[in-house]
């Protein structure tokens, strides 16, 4: 089975790519912040000060897998190392870390041998917890905890235990070249030739949401599933994309009308000169990523599990991470920093409105859909 494609992993990469197609100088990201040419520019934030993890020393061994980007070690420099400053701080130690770029990459993983952590989009996710390899986290063993909106620590919780820690998240919109098109609603972008949709079953939710009706874009009806793929197949030349690149090369080279993104792409696109705006909508896609306890993991590694779900939950490695993925932290409080005694909006926040949850009422959140087994056929069978 198909699972979601894990898209939004390259900001750094998008951006070189984007220079290197505007003639821009190809700028140097470092995971310590947000990349050169981010929308704005973003203070230093790294995860170099233990959130509250005892620096008492532990002999536990980890085997961590997750999204590339998500937990780096960055080179040599203790202000750029997300493992190295974990492990030097704590005493734990990180025996394995595995990076995928999709979801499916990372079942197939998890499949051949147990982890310890492993960070989830919410369809695998679900998988994870319907086949035990993953168990309950003990909610106070995990500092700050609380400070992550309960709308988010919700959507990874069964029968009231939960089984994640959320970390990043992010939301869907629909950029359109305003020089050639003029906007319209989200019924116009399904009925374009040249729109570069995201390869996975859950565009599928988007396109629900064209019929103003329906509910749970994420539950549908046997008639909104079929309204939904019809919409999506009256082009069958359209482009699918897996990686952000091939959307901003598309908008820099005219190729596209409209294009599937997150905000950090259109602040990005915009920042480079180019006429892109977002289609205004009632309601949107997004998902929360989270870091999930493996099944099987046992003391003394169990001990230092919750201090890598501490560490990652603190407010410094999710501004870090938030700043160097594009994506928006699921804890509040890395959205505020203070800089010479001011504190500020981290920008990445701004971009997303992650400072002001209420914001987020329009954004129907991706939760694993019933029937996910035929809505994977469904969409092989349209862009296959």
């Amino acid at each position: 089975m198909k699972r979601r494609t894990h898209a939004w992993t390259l900001p750094g990469a998008a951006t070189l790519a984007l220079a290197a197609t505007m003639g821009a100088a190809t700028p140097t990201p470092t995971p310590t912040g947000t990349p050169s040419t981010s929308p704005k520019g973003s203070p230093t934030a790294s995860p170099t000060a233990s959130p509250t993890a005892s620096p008492t020393q532990s002999d536990g061994t980890l085997q961590i897998i997750t999204y590339r980007g998500y937990a780096e070690f960055g080179g040599n420099s203790p202000k750029a190392n997300w493992v190295g400053t974990f492990e030097r701080i704590t005493g734990c130690r990180v025996a394995r870390l595995d990076t995928v770029q999709t979801s499916e990459e990372m079942a197939n993983q998890v499949a051949k041998q147990p982890y310890d952590l492993i960070s989830a989009s919410p369809d695998l996710a679900g998988d994870l917890i319907a086949a035990k390899q993953v168990q309950p986290v003990d909610p106070d063993k995990v500092t700050g905890f609380a400070d992550i909106p309960k709308r988010f620590r919700d959507m990874t919780s069964q029968a009231g235990k939960p089984y994640g820690v959320p970390y990043l998240w992010g939301y869907h919109e629909f950029l359109y070249d305003s020089d050639k098109v003029k906007g319209g609603k989200l019924a116009d972008v399904f009925g374009s030739g040249k729109v570069a949709l995201a390869d996975t079953p859950m565009t599928i939710a988007d396109a629900a949401l064209a019929d103003t009706t329906v509910d749970d874009p994420f539950r549908l009806s046997q008639t909104q599933l079929d309204a939904a793929l019809t919409l999506l197949g009256q082009h069958k030349e359209r482009a699918y994309w897996t990686n952000p690149l091939d959307l901003v090369k598309g908008f820099a080279t005219g190729s596209l009308e409209y294009a599937q993104a997150t905000p950090y792409y259109r602040a990005l696109l915009q920042k480079a000169g180019l006429p892109v705006k977002a289609v205004e909508a009632e309601r949107t896609t997004g998902w929360v990523d989270s870091w999930m306890l493996g099944a099987n993991t046992a003391t003394p590694n169990l001990d230092c599990a919750y201090r890598w779900l501490t560490w990652m939950n603190a407010p410094p490695a999710q501004r870090a991470a938030a700043a160097w993925m594009g994506l928006a932290p699921a804890n509040a409080k890395a959205c505020r920093l203070k800089i010479k005694g001011k504190e500020t909006v981290v920008p990445v926040c701004q971009i997303y409105g992650a400072d002001k949850p209420s914001g987020l009422d329009q954004v129907a959140f991706e939760v694993r859909p019933p029937d996910y087994a035929t809505w994977t056929d469904r969409w092989h069978g349209l862009v296959r």
